[in-house]
């Protein structure tokens, strides 16, 4: 772990300089909202557990305030910025605030959603404060396409949160819920205020931890089984014959498939664990 000088990482009056400098003012259209207290930056990196060997891949880093503190942390950090504007900008800020870690850092200026690869060796972890109105599909696209992501900590709204965390049977338990447990074990990692943010979101943030497992044993490809996912909370009133119907090929063959699953006909799709959707999926008639 670094000693580095906390006068590294960015407070309010570096973040509004540095912004005012670049010309840059936070879009609703991205979700951006800059982190401006060093001390939730410094809480972020001790939550998700970053060890000074890991490799950590960061998205939507912004300013910058969460890479100082991650570089201070990890053995080398990879940022994925898609605005123009910011991603010029990072390296240097990083340079000039952690000149002696400058070497162990790479910026991908993409759009994390394209992303299929990265520099240098595979991440281990990933940490990141998400923009609110990408966060899932950018989750579960990195936890896809980057197997050796063990460990991850994400910053979201705090109903996607929720969202995320939900078990069988809770009432926002859904998509979101299902797949993100096919990749790993998830749960809420704690609370962040409004007032640590430029500018205030007029929503409450929360920390998610998805630590890696293998996802349910089962002969079924992920596409499958997430198809099966999909078409049971489209219709999350109906009962899963009626909701599998169009996934099936009828009411009749998606009956079949639930019960050689063992899961009842009459059953709806926020009762289910990823378990017992990857059960169906394989019943599926070809």
């Amino acid at each position: 772990m670094s000693t580095t000088d906390p006068g590294a990482l960015l407070g309010p009056a570096d973040v509004r300089e540095l912004a005012a400098a670049l010309g840059v003012r936070p879009t609703k259209q991205r979700g951006q909202n800059f982190v401006i207290d060093a001390n939730t930056v410094r809480r972020i990196v001790r939550t998700a557990q970053v060890r000074p060997d890991d490799v950590v891949v960061e998205v939507g880093p912004g300013l910058g305030s969460l890479t100082l503190a991650l570089l201070e942390a990890a053995d080398r950090v990879t940022a994925i910025e898609i605005d123009d504007v910011l991603a010029q900008a990072l390296p240097a800020t990083v340079a000039a605030r952690l000149p002696e870690r400058a070497e162990r850092f790479a910026l991908v200026h993409r759009d994390a959603l394209l992303v299929d690869e990265l520099p240098g060796p595979p991440p281990t972890a990933m940490v990141a404060n998400l923009p609110y109105n990408v966060a899932v599909p950018v989750l579960l696209h990195m936890l896809a396409t980057f197997p050796t992501i063990e460990r991850t900590l994400v910053m979201v709204q705090s109903e996607v949160a929720d969202r995320l965390a939900a078990t069988p049977g809770s009432k926002v338990y859904g998509v979101p819920s299902v797949k993100a447990n096919w990749y790993a074990e998830v749960k809420r990692a704690g609370a962040i205020g409004r007032n640590v943010f430029w500018p205030a979101p007029n929503v409450d943030s929360g920390l998610v931890s998805l630590v890696r497992r293998e996802p349910p044993a089962t002969t079924a490809s992920r596409t499958d089984v997430f198809a099966a996912v999909d078409a049971a909370f489209a219709q999350r009133r109906k009962t899963l014959r009626a909701a599998l119907s169009g996934w099936a090929g009828s009411a009749a063959a998606a009956e079949t498939a639930l019960l050689a699953a063992g899961v009842s006909p009459q059953a709806r799709g926020e009762s289910l664990s990823v378990a017992e959707f990857a059960a169906i999926a394989e019943h599926r008639p070809a």
